[in-house]
């Protein structure tokens, strides 16, 4: 996507989705953020997870954070950093909600991508 064609996010709750993923990001020292809003308004923010016996993104912590909340379904996710697409993670939250739109930022918080339905 060229500087041209990127589109900033403009709904305040998916900006609020981008700040809690950063900061998730930048708290644990890890590659990638992410952060979900449940269909209740909840936010659950995870980081990705790379040990030796154990690898996910961001965005599948996230997904598990909210299933062990008992998430009746998501309204948005964003990815901050790393490289897009995510697919085990988008797969995650479309077996949850199937219309989730799943959007992707860089370190600047600018939008690279969204994958929607």
């Amino acid at each position: 996507m060229t500087e041209e064609e990127r589109v900033a996010l403009t709904d305040p709750e998916d900006v609020k989705l981008v700040t809690l993923a950063r900061a998730t990001m930048a708290r644990t020292g890890a590659l990638q953020g992410a952060a979900i809003r449940d269909a209740d308004g909840r936010t659950y923010a995870g980081a990705a997870v790379t040990l030796p016996s154990l690898r996910l993104s961001a965005l599948q912590v996230t997904v598990a954070m909210a299933l062990a909340s008992a998430a009746p379904g998501f309204e948005a996710a964003v990815v901050f950093g790393g490289d897009p697409p995510d697919v085990a993670g988008v797969s995650a939250v479309r077996e949850v909600t199937a219309d989730t739109p799943v959007h992707f930022v860089d370190g600047r918080g600018d939008l690279v991508t969204s994958d929607r339905p």
